[in-house]
């Protein structure tokens, strides 16, 4: 794992000045590759990249970067891992070319001057960011994997391209001058996460996933689909699997098998988190199937009730007789991270299972350098109990007509949310409605003609976001009508919606934040693109029955563990922030969540400072919406950028 940055100008420039801005691009994110770095240039051309290294295949000089390819017309800065490296460079050597190490970066590297960039890419299993520059055309490629697990940058400002693995490297650059996007942060008040493509920044986007992006003099920057869901949904519906429960188990073994094997191959010590939930189990299940020795697990756990699940994991890890190490987490090391989230995310992030996934991280790369993951599992398996709730409400809400729904919507809208609460408030307080005003609001928002609306306002931080900011959201594909011609029955819909948006946006950009701050590379082989493929073949009765999720998971993982230890409710990988909030952080909250440092910001304090009385009397629990605004507010004072 690494990380990468760089520029192009298009214009000749000095050599030496183009390394030493691209070198410090590189340093801002040193911890992403800790072990080595490297700059290139093309003085020429006005174009620079640089790199850090996080040494995990191929430690000697051979496998260091940026490469230039041995024709010398391609150069390499790369971040992730091909897992078909080793047939890929059988191809190429049955084509007759040799290699100098045994890294998968030469692999591709060679693999683009022999295909070209757009034929290469296709034919990785992996993850990975990366940048080509083609010395010949002066073209510059950037790639992003098919699912977005790694991540990538890239803005345009007066003739300048900037890229690179973290937003840190770009602001590192002279001649970008950081303002935030409006509009950006009226979708993040919404998810809690700012979606793809854009970024806390005006002109700086997220390459997305399964895109290249290419440039060269006179040209306006395009990007160009080498993956995309809609035609893997689109080819499943045509090609289902059609197979017996028995057949499917053993279908889902070899490919998930395959994933995980693939994705065991390192030059450094390697282990798994282990959180004793279904996919976790599942992919340690089937490291521990191939390895001739135990393999390392690691999990953490809270003393709090409710949120402790390392008891689940160590039973899992016993049964499976890994070497496993766990860590209890006191409630002043967990709040002893927050300080460092506006530093760690690098753009405001809300996911509140942040702080147990870099405490589980900081203490796994204490003992290797590899971890694998399940996530990715619920999107892939149906396993989120809201696409069951969405699902049983979705009959009942399409009931009534779509013109009684917008006659609905219009007549409730020019009531204010206090004005709900202050008629709560009349009401005696047995029969007294909590959240009179937000229910509305929320109902409210809801109506309309469009299903997914439903689903929105269950992903939604805060229903209303333009009530806060002042700002129009920009469009998401959560609403776009197209996913139920694409998609099919509406529970299909919601993990298609969350494969595009929230499984990359949220829970990778989580992973690999967390995870690279501390050095450690994370692989996800539940999200293998094959993995992916073939989970959308499987019908509807061979993911939920009976009422269970991830029912063909479940069966799989069965195999190797009692029954009894699978089933158990599903936990969130969370903290309790909402009794943190009313407790030891309380002070450090108000001073986010005062009027004046609200006003300061552009946010409307009005429905935040009621959010805040009620969750501080025990009303209702708002620590959601709550951590949403503490985190966006941190963020720009740490950054000291204000919309």
């Amino acid at each position: 794992m690494c990380g990468i940055a760089g520029f192009v100008t298009f214009k000749p420039a000095s050599a030496d000045a183009l390394a030493g801005w691209a070198k410090r691009m590189a340093d801002a994110i040193t911890y992403r590759g800790p072990d080595a770095s490297g700059v290139w240039t093309d003085a020429g051309a006005g174009f620079a990249t640089s790199h850090r290294r996080l040494s995990i295949v191929d430690l000697s000089e051979a496998g260091a970067q940026p490469m230039q390819s041995a024709c010398n017309r391609y150069v390499i800065s790369y971040n992730g891992e091909v897992y078909n490296a080793p047939e890929v460079r059988a191809e190429l050597e049955a084509l007759g070319y040799r290699f100098r190490g045994h890294s998968d970066t030469e692999v591709i590297l060679e693999s683009c001057a022999e295909w070209g960039v757009e034929k290469a890419i296709p034919r990785f299993i992996g993850m990975f960011a990366l940048c080509v520059w083609d010395t010949q055309d002066r073209r510059l490629w950037l790639v992003r994997d098919r699912l977005g697990i790694k991540p990538l940058y890239w803005g345009r400002f007066d003739g300048l391209l900037v890229f690179g693995s973290e937003l840190k490297a770009l602001r590192a650059h002279q001649g970008w001058t950081a303002e935030t996007d409006p509009q950006a942060i009226s979708s993040y008040l919404r998810f809690g996460y700012i979606p793809s493509p854009l970024s806390i920044y005006r002109g700086i986007h997220k390459l997305a996933p399964g895109t290249m992006l290419t440039v060269a003099p006179e040209e306006e920057p395009r990007t160009i689909a080498f993956w995309q869901l809609n035609e893997v949904v689109k080819a499943a519906r045509a090609n289902p699997f059609r197979g017996d429960d028995q057949e499917a188990e053993n279908a889902l073994h070899a490919i998930l098998g395959d994933a995980v094997r693939r994705r065991m191959v390192a030059d450094v010590p390697l282990g798994a988190f282990l959180s004793g939930g279904i996919d976790s189990s599942t992919i340690v299940a089937l490291m521990q199937e191939a390895s001739a020795r135990p393999i390392r697990t690691f999990s953490i756990g809270f003393h709090e009730q409710g949120y402790d699940e390392a008891q689940h994991a160590a039973a899992i890890a016993n049964h499976l007789h890994t070497e496993h190490t766990e860590l209890y987490v006191t409630p002043s090391e967990a709040r002893d991270v927050i300080p460092r989230l506006p530093e760690i995310y690098d753009e405001p992030f809300a996911d509140s299972s942040q702080i147990p996934t870099f405490l589980v991280s900081q203490m796994t790369r204490r003992h290797v350098t590899v971890a694998l993951s399940g996530d990715g599992g619920d999107e892939l398996f149906c396993g989120y109990g809201r696409y069951f709730h969405a699902a049983a409400l979705q009959p009942q809400f399409n009931r009534v007509p779509p013109a009684l729904r917008r006659l609905a919507a219009r007549a409730l809208e020019p009531i204010p949310t206090r004005a709900w609460d202050i008629v709560a408030g009349a009401i005696p307080p047995r029969w007294r409605p909590e959240g009179l005003g937000h229910k509305v609001s929320r109902l409210r928002d809801m109506l309309g003609d469009d299903n997914n609306r439903l689903y929105l306002q269950m992903l939604s931080h805060w229903h209303s976001p333009q009530d806060l900011s002042g700002q129009a959201e920009p469009p998401t594909i959560v609403t776009d009508p197209s996913i139920q011609r694409i998609a099919g029955d509406y529970m299909a819909q919601l993990q298609y919606i969350d494969t595009l948006t929230y499984l990359p946006d949220d829970i990778l950009t989580k992973v690999d934040r967390a995870s690279m701050a501390v050095s450690l590379e994370v692989r996800v082989p539940m999200i293998d693109h094959r993995v992916v493929a073939f989970a959308w073949q499987l019908p509807r009765f061979m993911q939920v029955r009976d009422g269970q999720s991830k029912w063909l998971l479940r069966r799989l993982l069965a195999r190797f563990v009692p029954q009894s230890l699978i089933d158990r409710p599903k936990m969130g990988f969370g903290v309790p922030i909402d009794h943190w909030l009313r407790g030891p952080l309380r002070d450090w909250a108000e001073t986010w969540l005062s009027e004046e440092a609200l006003r300061r910001s552009g946010l409307n304090p009005t429905l935040i400072r009621a959010r805040w009385a009620s969750h501080l009397e025990g009303r209702e629990n708002w620590q959601y919406p709550l951590w949403t605004i503490i985190t966006l507010q941190a963020w720009l004072d740490r950054h000291k950028a204000m919309p």
